[in-house]
């Protein structure tokens, strides 16, 4: 992945000894001139270098996926 990495916030993974969930944002992150995406990366361990896993999410769907959120969050 190239490009800027903006981060937005990190919190505390519920469940793990010191895991985090980091939300950032990342300026053409396929090469120049792709489209800025969300990213939302997790990590089982807090110093790791890289998220164990990652998503990258297009601001035209970010909505959406807020909404699935919500939708899942009611039904846990």
């Amino acid at each position: 992945m190239s490009g800027t990495v903006t981060k937005i916030e990190e919190m505390t993974l519920s469940g793990t000894k010191d895991g985090k969930i980091t939300v950032t944002t990342v300026a053409e992150p396929y090469g120049p001139k792709s489209e800025s995406v969300a990213s939302i990366g997790i990590s089982l361990q807090a110093r790791a270098e890289e998220p164990d896993w990652k998503v990258h999410i297009p601001k035209a769907n970010i909505d959406a996926v807020i909404a699935a959120l919500e939708k899942a969050k009611q039904s846990l």
